[in-house]
């Protein structure tokens, strides 16, 4: 692994990248330890010991939220923008075929939408955000120049990843946004460890072991289901052009069980932030029906069974919805049979696409459900063992693990173009 590791940096523009991608995750953080003024940090630090949902909305924003950062709210509008917009492509069949049938110029078009979309949602909710954090002491009396110029901050923030995060995706270094958000979760590993150190208990050594091992067994299982996939086997029909044959080969189509990576983990926590923090906004509202609404929203998101549910149904949901985005088997058979290309024992056109539409609904079905498995693992774990200090979450498992494996990925491709073995 060393040796491998020593070939990547010995190639200069594959070196390069490395050093661009880790040169813009230095400047993210340190953006995300520069503060908006007016902030009372003893409140701010007592306030998320204590709130364990705005401790998760943290890790979503990249860390940033825990300091009311320049980029508190992180990429989250942006991924939210992405929601809105891909569901769109559902309802409105002309969204669908730009994105799909208009090739690349169709893409530029809907990303530029998205953006577009992402800077009244980033205003909206920093301006929510602001407002709660008002109702909890941590900020003051703020005039209208000051709440302006926070939330125009901020917004400029959120803009301000959304272009770093496109800048890594271009590198081929992995998916920007995956990799803010990853960062976000490893740059908090250190205080972890050492709030587990100050915490440490030891009768509870067995306990700790017995969970460090656990999480080696399901990071294992992480990248098992991950990597794994169902090939199609897929012939090539001779044609003859001229003096010469193509065709006549076999290949596969692989289909993965996790088709569509670590996206339904943040889409699906995406959704699940929304209520809390929209309850929180209106617990003190003047209006009491109002206020009485909100606190109920509140605690039913409180509560550890129902949130686990809601979570493991929205991810199996997003798994299948972004696949379904993501891979059209119709696409896949019409391309195929425009190049002669069949499935053994399957007629080539729309059978061939029933067929891989039922075959895909089926593996994604098992990936879905260790998905959701995985992201509410850590509520089981914690009420068995009581366990906190040593875990970062499934969702931040999911994101860590899913993201080194695309690094990887992506890293070996670039080293097999330049005839290098991978890892």
């Amino acid at each position: 692994m060393l040796e491998k590791v020593l070939q990547v940096f010995k190639i200069k523009e594959l070196r390069n990248k490395i050093l661009f991608v880790l040169g813009i995750l230095v400047v993210f953080r340190i953006a995300a330890n520069i503060p908006v003024p007016g902030v009372n940090v003893d409140q701010l630090r007592n306030f998320f010991e204590n709130n364990q949902f705005f401790g998760l909305l943290n890790m979503f924003s990249g860390g940033g939220l825990r300091n009311i950062s320049v980029v508190m709210l992180g990429v989250g509008p942006y991924i939210t923008a992405s929601i809105i917009m891909q569901l769109l492509t559902m309802i409105v069949p002309r969204l669908e075929q730009i994105y799909k049938e208009e090739g690349e110029a169709g893409r530029q078009k809907f990303n530029m939408w998205t953006r577009w979309a992402t800077v009244p949602l980033a205003a909206l909710q920093t301006f929510a955000m602001i407002n709660l954090f008002k109702s909890q002491n941590i900020f003051g009396a703020l005039t209208p120049l000051q709440l302006g110029t926070i939330i125009v901050t901020a917004t400029a923030g959120t803009v301000f990843l959304m272009w770093l995060g496109e800048l890594i995706t271009e590198k081929n270094i992995g998916n920007g946004v995956s990799l803010i958000i990853f960062a976000g979760i490893v740059a908090g590993l250190p205080t972890t460890i050492s709030r587990l150190f100050a915490v440490w208990d030891s009768s509870m050594l067995f306990t700790y072991l017995g969970y460090l091992v656990f999480a080696v067994l399901v990071i294992a299982a992480v990248v098992f289901v991950t990597e794994g996939q169902r090939n199609i086997p897929v012939s090539y029909a001779k044609r003859i052009r001229g003096n010469r044959v193509y065709g006549g080969t076999s290949t596969h189509l692989p289909l993965r069980v996790n088709q569509a990576g670590v996206i339904p983990i943040i889409f699906a926590m995406s959704i699940m932030l929304f209520p809390g923090m929209i309850s929180n906004f209106f617990i003190h509202a003047s209006n009491p029906t109002l206020a009485n609404f909100a606190n109920t929203v509140n605690n039913i998101f409180k509560n550890q069974v129902f949130y686990g549910s809601a979570y493991f149904v929205l991810v199996v949901l997003f798994t299948y919805f972004y696949t379904a985005v993501t891979f059209d088997p119709k696409n896949i058979a019409e391309n195929m049979q425009k190049q002669g290309g069949y499935v053994p024992g399957i007629r080539p056109g729309s059978a061939t696409a029933e067929f891989l539409h039922r075959v895909l609904n089926r593996i994604t079905l098992a990936g879905a459900l260790f998905l959701g498995l995985i992201a509410v693992l850590p509520f089981i774990v914690q009420g068995l063992t009581n366990v906190q200090s040593l875990t970062i979450g499934g969702t931040g498992l999911l994101i860590v693990v899913s993201v080194v494996i695309e690094i990887m990925k992506q890293i070996e491709s670039q080293l097999i173009m330049r005839d290098y073995e991978g890892f």
